[in-house]
């Protein structure tokens, strides 16, 4: 028997016409590439975004044709996307952090056709469109074109002037409606292609009380980048609630984010923990105080315990992990207390908190060995983490649909996890970054997370190296803060106790500078490049 309900296409232009008939007064502020702080309303954008569409499509864009955007978090860069997918193109969001030569390769893999950039990236754009054939048109989100080698025209003289009455929708909700590319695996960048159904359930998904908690009482710092992962699904979450958004563009320090927060009355943001560990320098430096502030969602990489702690006692600000990535949409497992966490004392909350959490409604996981077979989810044993869902991808793009699961339909996250029997989920490392030591396993991200929280450092990173013995053994790299100095000891003396002690490093170098990757994470690759040649003492007399 068939059920007797509407058929209601899951598409994501109704996300924007729902903002903007019912929160269409909602204001959408941005720092702009000009340099002053904007204002908006989602009313506004839904038309500059119909707009859009119009010039797209005097461009010639048709259905499933790609769009590139490359820029940042900007109420423009929110028109030319919704203006895009409204009339079934696909939305590329290009990364100017990565390599010239990787930017090259996922442009002419993506076949892109027109590009929307900020005009700082026009130095880049110059070196990049030669190799770029596909590229036919590019329109800088500015007032003003800046000079180039290049034909190139400005966003405002191309929008002034459209009639704001494009048809949006009509389309299946299984179309693609976003490319996005990740650098986190071996080899070249791989392409997630995500659907309008997908998008729109993981949407939703976020918003239940136990993952993002947005709704219309919230104020929004959008600090995560457009280009990674969709801005972790809140392009599309808090206008579907009419939550007020504050767009930072280029300037990420904490100044200006503080002041954003501040003079906008900021209640929620998201970001890595690198933006975090500024934030507080900038507030300890300066005296400042988180008035509004009331939540946050660290991802990209593990949360430390220091920053935690931080937020929590000095601002009041409480700190929720998530977990997920390109593949997942991104937003797969949040560190919400369940019911009986939240009955403990926060000491006792603290090790879950540092846990990635408990999956958001609508995916499965489970761990397998490295012959595929399941793994107990009792806490302790280690393994492959797979995942399952509408929100997971199930093929790269150009790859044959369903080539990226398992039998069971589960796809491999790349981490190495634990699970225990309430469904509390710990990455314990990147299955190509877990140090081996002696047939036993050592997690580096447990190791970082900690010597992070020592006074003097800014950022701490631990690598697996070959050791004559024990096959591997790791090492520890220290970016004090400035004017510091520090000895070995200090950073062991600090370790002891927190550690198992066969997870002691066996080595600790101060560096000037640990790299981090163009979406925040640490560049262990690199810094493995910077290793080569290192070797650790023979050390018969470590104790197991």
């Amino acid at each position: 028997m068939q059920a007797l309900m509407q058929d209601w296409s899951l598409t994501l232009d109704k996300i924007l016409d729902h903002a903007a008939r019912w929160h269409g007064d909602r204001e959408v502020v941005t720092r702009s590439v000009e340099g002053p702080v904007t204002r908006s309303t989602y009313a506004d954008l839904h038309r500059r975004a119909k707009q859009v569409s119009h010039g797209l499509l005097a461009m010639g864009i048709k259905p499933g044709d790609r769009v590139a955007t490359m820029g940042w978090n900007s109420d423009r860069h929110l028109e030319v996307w919704y203006g895009c997918i409204g009339i079934g193109a696909v939305l590329h969001t290009l990364n100017p952090r990565l390599f010239p030569e990787q930017i090259i390769y996922i442009a002419n893999h993506a076949q892109d056709t027109v590009l929307f950039a900020d005009p700082a990236c026009a130095p880049l754009l110059a070196e990049l469109l030669p190799q770029c054939p596909t590229i036919k048109r590019v329109v800088f989100m500015s007032d003003e074109a800046p000079p180039t080698p290049f034909p190139a025209e400005a966003y405002e003289p191309w929008l002034s002037g459209r009639p704001a009455d494009t048809a949006w929708g009509g389309f299946d909700e299984t179309l693609a409606a976003g490319l996005c590319y990740t650098s986190g695996t071996t080899g070249n960048p791989k392409g997630v292609l995500y659907g309008h159904r997908s998008n729109y359930l993981h949407a939703m998904m976020t918003l239940q009380p136990d993952a993002l908690n947005l709704s219309a009482r919230d104020t929004v710092l959008l600090i995560v980048p457009m280009y990674h992962a969709n801005a972790w699904g809140v392009m599309y979450s808090a206008p579907m609630v009419g939550a007020k958004l504050v767009l930072p563009g280029a300037k990420l320090d904490g100044a200006s984010l503080h002041e954003l927060m501040e003079t906008e009355g900021v209640t929620y943001s998201a970001g890595v923990p690198t933006i975090w560990q500024m934030l507080l320098t900038h507030l300890k430096d300066t005296g400042g105080k988180l008035t509004t502030l009331r939540r946050v969602t660290v991802g990209g990489a593990a949360c430390p315990e220091s920053l935690i702690r931080a937020l929590r006692d000095d601002y009041d600000v409480d700190v929720i992990q998530g977990w997920g990535m390109t593949e997942t949409s991104p937003l797969a497992t949040v560190s919400i207390p369940s019911p009986k966490v939240a009955a403990l004392p926060f000491e006792s909350q603290l090790p879950y908190k540092l846990k990635q959490g408990r999956l958001v409604c609508n995916l499965d996981l489970k761990l397998v060995d490295d012959a595929g077979q399941r793994l107990p989810h009792d806490g302790k044993t280690f393994g492959k983490l797979m995942i399952k869902g509408p929100t997971v991808a199930s093929a790269y793009y150009g790859s044959e649909p369903g080539s990226a699961l398992d039998e069971e339909g589960f796809f491999d996250t790349g981490d190495v996890s634990t699970i225990d029997a309430d469904g509390w989920m710990q990455i314990t490392d990147r299955a190509k970054d877990v140090i081996k030591s002696g047939g036993e396993w050592i997690s580096s991200i447990d190791v970082e997370n900690i010597a992070v929280g020592h006074p003097k450092a800014a950022l701490c990173a631990v690598l697996g190296v070959v050791h004559p013995k024990w096959d591997e053994r790791p090492i520890l790299l220290v970016q004090l803060e400035p004017g510091q100095t520090a000895e070995k000891q200090e950073f062991l003396d600090y370790l002891d106790g927190k550690i198992a002690r066969w997870w002691t490093p066996d080595d600790v170098l101060f560096v000037d500078e640990i790299p981090l990757g163009p979406t925040g994470k640490i560049d262990k690759k690199l810094l493995r490049t910077r290793l080569t040649g290192y070797e650790l003492p023979f050390d018969p007399g470590l104790k197991r």
